[in-house]
């Protein structure tokens, strides 16, 4: 309890509508405290009045008070908008000089404490005074106050009133000379002290930083400042990674991680000796392109390794919107750097190894076209300068090593295909996937299993049978995954102390994986006539297809069935007026076709197929049904047609030889121009195959229809 108080007056009782009683009280005069009588339930205590000390009549110091008092408190009146006008009548009416100092006192907006410390003052005259230092005061503050809202005044608008508080408490820091976000500020500069960053990149971050000091915390571009502030700060600017420039370790790592692949490892062992000769050297913008699940993505962690360099991967499958590559300007809301630039801060270093993963599934929409904006990018002339939209300057990727991965070129567009060097990777002989299974897959699965190598025995004969009987792919993806399911049974096996036997056989394989998914196509033989043996390209690698030919009588009606596409109809329309022109050669009337209505189909219908290169097949397929005559065993045939009889190149040769092989193929027809792709492939997936090359197609027709006929031929008129 404070020692001095006041003596009041209950003048009036209110009764509130929620039951409690509110005093009216005035005031009478002061009083001190000498004895507490009670606390309970309510306090009371003995007090005496404290009369007042008033001063001389004719004291003019006095008057001086007063009359500066009223001056204040009617210019406090007017420059606070939260005190009513009409207040300044109650200060000129009042004519007791006491009361009006009391008044005062008790009307003027200070510190409760402050109050108190006027009431136990006993003159009045050094009241008056007192008082007097308080609204001086005060009218500062209100000056102030007035002065900063009419500087922030400018800065805000309709939406933007709710952060006055904010804006004040800025302006006032600036007033004072401070900043509250200095230590944030500081950190910001030393870290850019440590950068080695070139003269207009430092140029760019003091003035963007110096923006951030006058911005406003709660305002929407704030965020996006220190975002820019911040990516400027995280990007690697003049970092790298310093390569191992040892060809040998570089060899080991690729070649301990992947089988095969040797053109990629060459060129990643080029690239490296080149490195060394001359110390710098712009990176190689490479493109991997070859089936699904062949290695081409993972072989970048391994080029990584091997180089000693940083690891980023970027999937542009399914990408539309120019912005993921080069950014989002950053005066929109949520801006952001584009991936490349992302990934480059993730990966912490200028020259990592960075995987543009499907690269031939970029689309395009009313965003943009991502794969224009790759142009930039990809091209070793200008990544040296590669501009992003939210960065607004340039940043060097001419020592990053762009690995592009791709199921097929036909989709990547001529523009960013000629920027890349392409290496096609091919699918895998059934001996390298049984090398890759054992040396790679098993033991992963093994240890990502915890399964022990004894614990688990597959022999070459089983791991055969799982890749031909339950996989058909060019890769090894579908394997790795049935040597997963192999593995974990085993793992349950152990793990609930079930007798096993170790060794896999062909039967508990059957119980693991249930019946064989596949039966491979084999050559079918060649008593049946109108049946040819063709090869053909997918994304999963190469296959083998029969050309079936059945004729009945009828009008020379050809049907195509078979799920063609418009190439392939085309081909069988070339392939049958080529014969009906060259109708003697073989033996055949000119309207040889006229009353027989021709059916074209090729097995496995709910398969789209399309492409030019079973010209040569369907022209053979054709011309065995009209002369019932054999075809050669074990061969098949790929090529497209012209009406002129002359046999085109076709693509996808090494694939189409591997299906061959599957198939027990002996035997293959080419264009003479494709023995060129032939020379290129290793021996090992040519061993114990024959090649024949022609330009005409009655040179394929000499070698594929024997001069015997089928055993069942049917009598062909033409009469």
């Amino acid at each position: 309890l404070h020692p001095v108080g006041t003596i009041g007056q209950i003048v009036k009782l209110l009764e509130m509508p929620d039951g409690s009683t509110t005093a009216i009280i005035q005031g009478r005069k002061r009083m001190v405290l000498s004895d507490l009588v009670s606390s309970d339930p309510y306090f009371m205590a003995k007090v005496k009045p404290m009369p007042e000390r008033k001063p001389e009549p004719t004291s003019k110091d006095f008057d001086a008070i007063v009359g500066s008092l009223k001056d204040l408190s009617l210019k406090i009146i007017k420059i606070n908008p939260n005190i009513s006008p009409e207040a300044s009548f109650a200060i000129k009416n009042i004519e007791n000089n006491t009361y009006l100092i009391n008044f005062i006192c008790s009307n003027t907006d200070i510190k409760v404490q402050d109050k108190q410390k006027l009431l136990e003052i006993n003159s009045i005259r050094d009241r008056g005074y007192a008082l007097l230092e308080y609204l001086v005061q005060e009218i500062q503050v209100l000056e102030l106050k007035n002065e900063l809202q009419s500087k922030v005044k400018s800065d805000l608008d309709q939406q933007q009133r709710e952060f006055l508080l904010h804006q004040q408490m800025k302006t006032i820091q600036n007033e004072l000379g401070g900043n509250p976000l200095e230590k944030e500020i500081e950190e910001y500069r030393k870290k850019a002290e440590k950068k080695k960053w070139t003269e207009d990149v430092s140029k760019t971050f003091n003035k963007e930083l110096d923006k951030l000091t006058r911005l406003n915390p709660a305002a929407a571009e704030y965020s996006v400042q220190v975002n820019y502030i911040q990516t400027l700060l995280d990007l690697p600017w003049g970092e790298y990674t310093p390569d191992n420039l040892d060809l040998n370790y570089a060899r080991q790592v690729l070649d301990n991680d992947h089988f095969g692949l040797d053109d990629v490892k060459e060129r990643i062992l080029e690239h490296l000796a080149v490195l060394k000769l001359k110390g710098d050297l712009k990176s190689p913008i490479l493109c991997l392109y070859g089936p699904p699940g062949v290695g081409k993505t993972s072989l970048g962690k391994s080029v990584a390794k091997a180089l000693g360099r940083k690891y980023v991967r970027m999937s542009l499958g399914g990408l539309h919107d120019e912005a993921e590559i080069r950014g989002h300007r950053k005066t929109y809301i949520g801006a952001m750097p584009g991936r490349i630039i992302q990934n480059i801060k993730r990966a912490g270093s200028s020259n990592p190894v960075f995987i543009l993963d499907e690269v031939d599934k970029v689309g395009q929409d009313f965003r943009g076209d991502p794969s224009s904006a790759l142009l930039e990018v990809l091209d070793p002339e200008q990544n040296s300068t590669f501009f992003d939209n939210f960065l607004e300057m340039e940043y060097d990727l001419s020592k990053v090593l762009f690995i592009a991965t791709a199921n097929t070129l036909s989709t990547i567009s001529a523009a960013l295909r000629d920027r890349m060097e392409t290496i096609e990777i091919t699918g895998y002989l059934v001996e390298e996937k049984l090398e890759i299974a054992q040396r790679h897959l098993l033991p992963k699965q093994l240890e990502n299993h915890g399964v022990k190598t004894k614990q688990l025995i597959i022999g070459n004969n089983v791991m055969e049978k799982i890749i031909e009987k339950y996989t058909r792919e060019s890769g090894v993806r579908e394997l790795d995954k049935k040597l997963a399911k192999i593995v974990r049974v085993t793992a349950k096996n152990i793990a609930s102390e079930t007798d096993y036997n170790p060794t896999l056989s062909e039967k508990m394989l059957g119980e693991i994986l249930g019946p064989p998914k596949y039966i491979r196509d084999i050559y079918a033989g060649n008593d049946q006539a109108g049946v040819v043996t063709g090869l053909a390209w997918t994304a999963a690698g190469g296959e083998i297809l029969f050309v079936e030919t059945s004729l009945s009588k009828g009008t020379g009606k050809l049907t195509l069935t078979g799920n063609l596409g418009e190439v392939m109809k085309e081909s069988a329309i070339i392939a049958l007026e080529y014969l009906k022109s060259n109708a003697s050669l073989l033996d055949l009337p000119d309207d040889f076709s006229d009353k027989w209505n021709i059916h074209i189909h090729i097995p496995e219908g709910a398969i789209p197929k399309d492409g030019p290169s079973a010209g040569i097949t369907m022209a053979t397929s054709i011309a065995s049904a009209f002369t019932q005559r054999k075809v050669r065993k074990y061969l098949a045939m790929t090529g497209e047609i012209t009406l002129r009889g002359k046999v085109l190149p076709v693509g996808g040769i090494k694939e189409k030889i591997l299906a061959a092989k599957r198939a027990s193929i002996k035997e293959i027809i080419l264009s003479a121009e494709n023995k060129k792709d032939v020379e290129d492939i290793k021996d090992i997936y040519i061993r114990g195959l024959k090649f024949h090359y022609v330009d005409t197609i009655m040179e394929v027709l000499d070698l594929a229809l024997l001069k015997q006929k089928v055993s069942n031929a049917r009598k062909i008129t033409f009469g």
